[in-house]
């Protein structure tokens, strides 16, 4: 199975934006639909966006769209998460997530077999 790292998260002011990456090992990522999720301290676990294995469906969820946009780059094995305008109510650790499914992941199912370990976002008002 892939194993995954995210890093980029950070303290910024509402407004501001942030980039995530997600570096993935493994000779199989281009085979994974991959996702971002976020958790708020006492709050579940919820899904940001999502992309197909090569790259050409992404999905978002409604409260990000427009705002974040996620890429990937298989040469890299590297996921992103770019976050522009960000709120206060952003704020969460951040995970990437890998699926067995070539889909683009749209959210949290039991094909995702790998979690990263997460990054933490704060956006200050």
């Amino acid at each position: 199975q892939v194993q995954l790292v995210e890093s980029g998260g950070g303290l910024v002011q509402a407004g501001g934006s942030l980039r995530l990456s997600c570096a993935a090992s493994g000779r199989t990522f281009s085979s994974y639909g991959m996702g971002w999720f976020r958790q708020a301290p006492g709050k579940e676990r919820e899904f940001v966006a999502g992309i197909s294995a090569v790259g050409f469906s992404t999905y978002y969820a409604e409260s990000v769209k427009v705002r974040f946009t996620i890429s990937r780059d298989n040469v890299k094995n590297m996921v992103y998460l770019q976050m522009n305008s960000l709120k206060p109510e952003d704020t969460a650790v951040y995970y990437c997530a890998a699926s067995k499914l070539r889909l683009v992941v749209r959210t949290t199912t039991p094909d995702l077999v790998s979690w990263g370990q997460g990054t933490q976002v704060t956006v200050s008002s």
